[in-house]
């Protein structure tokens, strides 16, 4: 570490902060946001915890219940993180992190749906309109049950598919990430 310190700082003329400086495994290293794991022999990047912690946060916040913005503006800022983080990482392997993070996003928005549908009878109207039978729609809306109960109902989930959420301009992180991920 000494020797490396010193090359740096008198060869190449920069200041190395000693706190963030450390002889470490690769598999104990935070670089650039960056953790890593071994795969056969050979060391592969991965999105640190911390980082994959730090954007489910980002979009907890912006999937609040009680943020009155238009759902078309919630969905466009929530694409512009999820295609910014994707290309960030795009050249580490994060598939199953993916697939999580849709999941929640995903929950959070069918329930945003359903809070902002307010009232038991236009409830009901919206989901038979989305093709759920008149006694199914009235059982979920008149059930006291949490809201996260509500987005994990199948009810809700087949009202409010993937693909509907699709057509309506949702990005899914795991079809971003199949499609702009670099093999290093």
């Amino acid at each position: 570490m000494e020797s490396i310190t010193n090359f740096i700082e008198k060869k190449l003329g920069l200041i190395v902060n000693a706190e963030k400086s450390k002889v470490c495994r690769p598999k104990q290293l935070k670089f650039l946001g960056f953790g890593y794991y071994s795969y056969k022999g050979k060391y592969r990047p991965k999105p640190h915890l911390k980082s994959i912690q730090k954007v489910k946060r980002k979009l907890k916040e912006l999937t609040k219940r009680s943020w009155s913005i238009s759902l078309d503006n919630r969905i466009r800022q929530i694409n512009y993180l999820i295609h910014g983080w994707v290309n960030y990482f795009r050249i580490a392997d994060m598939k199953r992190a993916m697939q999580e993070v849709d999941q929640k996003v995903r929950v959070r928005i069918r329930v945003v749906i359903w809070k902002q549908w307010k009232k038991s009878k236009k409830r009901i109207e919206s989901l038979v309109k989305l093709g759920i039978p008149l006694e199914e729609a009235k059982g979920l809306t008149y059930c006291q049950k949490s809201f996260q109960f509500i987005g994990h109902s199948c009810v809700v989930n087949r009202a409010l598919g993937n693909r509907r959420l699709k057509q309506r301009g949702l990005a899914f992180s795991l079809d971003h990430y199949l499609k702009v991920h670099a093999v290093i």
